[in-house]
């Protein structure tokens, strides 16, 4: 297998895609649909564990039946099973989890673990110069990873990577102290609102972080 790193500036048309609007950051990174599949079930949960008076089957059951519905529809639709899958997995763990504990609040336990082994590894990436945003990004804006030669790219991959720290760390921040204290509706609702708001927020500063260095072929030869 080729080293990208070994590899020469790709062609100016490959590597522009940012400039010209052909890298869509929300698509690399799961989609609305990703989004959709991942934040639904959740809201369902707690909707229907507020209003059945905190009938805790019910709502576990809404939500697994909610995603695998979702599955469905994108199995009827010939669409990507990427997302969908992974989130029916996280779903049908996090229902277990709760079942297995008896409370609700654990429904909500693997997401805060997995907000923790991001926030974690987004971090780790930076701190060891190898930014996750460049191995996600990179690729597809035809740099592979001859980015990390490029101090100013390297930079701004940094920077890119920065607020998917400030997101997770921010969602750990806010739930987990309404997790230790049982709250469980207060706290399906935060993650609802501190859902797909700050993803987009994020979305946005990782846009404007990759734009702040030229392109590496601006500045080849």
């Amino acid at each position: 297998m080729t080293d990208a790193t070994d590899a020469g500036p790709p062609p100016s048309e490959s590597i522009q895609p940012e400039r010209h609007g052909g890298l869509d950051l929300m698509e690399a990174l799961g989609g609305k649909r990703g989004i959709t599949d991942s934040g639904l079930p959740g809201a369902v949960f707690v909707t229907v564990y507020t209003l059945t008076g905190q009938d805790l089957q019910v709502a576990l059951w809404s939500a697994v039946g909610l995603a695998v519905l979702l599955t469905l529809i994108r199995v009827v639709r010939r669409e990507s099973l990427q997302f969908a899958i992974t989130g029916l997995v996280g779903i049908a763990l996090a229902a277990f989890i709760a079942q297995r504990t008896g409370r609700a609040q654990d429904f909500f336990l693997l997401p805060l673990i997995k907000d923790a082994g991001f926030a974690a590894l987004y971090l780790v990436s930076i701190l060891v110069r190898w930014p996750l945003m460049g191995i996600i990004i990179g690729p597809l804006l035809g740099e592979g990873m001859s980015w990390r030669k490029d101090p100013a790219r390297r930079r701004a991959y940094s920077l890119a990577t920065w607020p998917w720290v400030g997101l997770f760390v921010s969602r750990l921040v806010v739930q987990v102290p309404l997790y230790l204290l049982g709250a469980t509706v207060a706290l399906g609702y935060l993650r609802v609102a501190m859902g797909i708001p700050l993803y987009l927020i994020t979305l946005w500063l990782t846009y404007r972080a990759i734009r702040s260095a030229p392109p590496l072929n601006d500045r080849a030869g």
